[in-house]
């Protein structure tokens, strides 16, 4: 968020001859290209949601290291999902996952007895796996946030292709395809929040739990405020 003030701010300081008015555009655009999305879709919006960070501003991950967040969140989530501390370990030698995952991945793995609410959460982390191979082009779709991700799916390919076959595979889709997602899951959630404080439902059928999971693996995968993973915010 405070880049999005900055640039703001930047946008009323500099003369009307700077490059930003660019960027600017390119921003105005997306969200524009958003918004008309959203609206076919019959999900509510807001004008005055800012832009988000524009190519220039964003930042372009590597391909080995969304590669190895892609796996260390499958781990964790196999982990949450079944609760099995020593899959989790043989999880970690199969797929050479040493020193893939965050201080705070890190304790749950090394935890034998996570409790409930901890293995509910990093049972989510499928949904950040689904987004990272999409980013990847190991998946073609990735379809709206409305329904949870094919985890079957997602072990098949993770199984067939190894770390050695993902890091061959991969191709990270061009930075406007990604900044293109950010901005729509950002207005998704926002949409998905204002309803919560109303006491509503989701609308348009859209899933909140999906959401928000995109939202944060789609914020780290720009570098949103430069947070680590462990750090992500999904500000709306």
């Amino acid at each position: 968020m405070m880049k999005r003030i900055a640039a703001a701010l930047l946008a009323l300081l500099l003369p009307a001859q700077a490059a930003l008015p660019q960027t600017e555009d390119e921003a105005q655009a997306r969200k524009a290209r958003s918004i008309l999305q959203l609206q076919a879709e019959g999900v509510p919006t807001i004008a005055h949601l800012p832009t988000i960070e524009t190519e220039r501003d964003s930042t372009r991950r590597e391909t080995r290291a969304v590669v190895e967040r892609a796996i260390a969140l499958a781990i964790v989530a196999v982990k949450g999902e079944t609760g099995d501390h020593d899959m989790g370990q043989a999880l970690i030698r199969q797929f050479n996952a040493e020193g893939f995952f965050t201080p705070k991945e890190q304790a749950f793995m090394n935890e034998p007895t996570p409790s409930d609410q901890e293995r509910i959460n990093f049972a989510w982390r499928y949904e950040g796996v689904h987004v990272l191979l999409w980013a990847l082009e190991i998946n073609e779709d990735l379809g709206r946030p409305d329904k949870i991700c094919d985890v079957a799916k997602i072990a098949e390919t993770l199984r067939e292709l190894g770390t050695d076959g993902l890091m061959q595979r991969a191709r990270l889709r061009n930075q406007d395809v990604l900044l293109d997602a950010a901005d729509l899951i950002y207005r998704y959630n926002w949409a998905v929040v204002d309803a919560r404080i109303k006491g509503e439902a989701p609308p348009a059928g859209l899933d909140s739990g999906v959401v928000y999971e995109r939202h944060y693996t789609l914020n780290w995968l720009i570098g949103y405020m430069d947070q680590e993973w462990d750090d992500i915010s999904t500000d709306t």
